[in-house]
């Protein structure tokens, strides 16, 4: 029996109400929701289809697309462009904004999105995922470059999908971040994750650790703190994890807890973070912190950082509020000094051999 579930279009007449543009916004938002259905046909697919491998090709980052960055961003650009309902949208796959073709209407939102996040993991049948942001555009002309670089905190809805055992779709509005699962009986996505809330405090944290010798010394100091577990500073064993797939580390956050960091390291100077602010690191901290978790850069709250450039790279440190917000601290104690590394006048690197040492 299907009576009585609560789908998407059902769920966002509620949720919009007393949102400005609401129908529009809804419609967009549904519109999202087909492009999400026909990619994850896609990625279930997988050989079968013709979908794995790369292209002979590269995005604007320098990085090999694969054959399913390439068909996902084209999916979403046709769902969405011709609707009235955007401005303009952007993506990773595409150097440069992607102005509405002449023949349709001109919305009054902007969409940007990463139309395959973890993309080198679809290849080895790990889950990946869609993530989107919208943004408004209330300008009669067309969007330039600048009216794409908003801070997060004006984003007036976000979310992502994520193709898995099921797929999902979750999202938020600003007023909770909730969960729905595709029924591929009925061809709807169904309210299966409502009001979705992230524990204060965790006993599992993700990071890539082969990144160790890059770390800054306050995310060092928190992972040894984790590694050191019952027997150390936090009293507590912790569980680490890694699936080197956003999407996937976030979904498992916001289901059961936990802390995902992707910090600043010193590995190329000229890329103080890896992810993506405006189509990755803002809308998932929005879900985050509308599901009463935080997210930041270890030194700033990720909704406040304001883009300067349409794919500009920032740190990502998210989850529990309180293990978060420690990490914070730790940067914060680091970088006024209270917090610094003991070196010892005698056995240090050269010991008494030193030149400063020779007096």
């Amino acid at each position: 029996m299907h009576l009585g579930r609560t789908t998407l279009s059902k769920f966002l007449i509620t949720q919009l109400d007393g949102i400005e543009g609401a129908r529009e916004l809804g419609a967009l938002l549904v519109d999202v929701a087909a492009a999400v259905k026909a990619i994850s046909a896609m990625t279930a697919k997988g050989a079968l289809g013709g979908f794995l491998g790369k292209v002979d090709a590269t995005n604007v980052h320098g990085e090999t697309q694969a054959k399913l960055d390439v068909i996902a961003n084209d999916t979403l650009l046709r769902a969405c462009e011709w609707g009235g309902l955007v401005a303009g949208m952007a993506s990773e796959e595409l150097d440069d904004p992607h102005p509405v073709p002449a023949e349709f209407a001109r919305g009054r939102f902007l969409l940007v999105f990463d139309p395959l996040d973890g993309s080198s993991n679809a290849d080895v049948n790990v889950s990946v995922g869609t993530i989107f942001s919208v943004l408004r555009h209330d300008h009669a002309e067309p969007p330039a470059l600048e009216h794409y670089l908003q801070p997060g905190r004006q984003q007036v809805a976000a979310g992502y999908a994520i193709y898995g055992p099921a797929t999902m779709l979750v999202l938020t509005v600003g007023k909770g971040t909730h969960g729905f699962t595709l029924d591929r009986e009925i061809g709807n996505f169904i309210l299966t994750h409502p009001n979705l809330t992230i524990p204060a405090e965790t006993a599992e944290f993700a990071i890539n650790t082969s990144n160790a010798r890059f770390w800054e010394p306050p995310v060092h100091r928190y992972v040894t703190e984790c590694q050191a577990g019952r027997s150390g500073e936090r009293g507590r064993d912790f569980n680490m994890r890694w699936i080197a797939s956003l999407v996937a580390e976030v979904h498992r956050i916001l289901v059961r807890g936990g802390v995902f960091m992707y910090p600043r390291d010193t590995r190329d100077p000229s890329k103080p973070g890896r992810l993506r602010l405006l189509y990755e690191a803002s809308p998932i901290a929005m879900l985050v912190e509308q599901a009463g978790g935080w997210a930041s850069t270890g030194r700033e709250r990720l909704l406040q950082v304001v883009p300067s450039a349409l794919h500009q790279r920032v740190p990502v440190i998210l989850g529990s509020q309180a293990e978060v917000q420690r990490i914070e601290r730790y940067h914060a104690e680091f970088d006024s000094g209270v917090d610094q590394p003991y070196v010892s006048p005698l056995f240090n690197e050269r010991s008494l051999f030193r030149p400063e040492a020779r007096l």
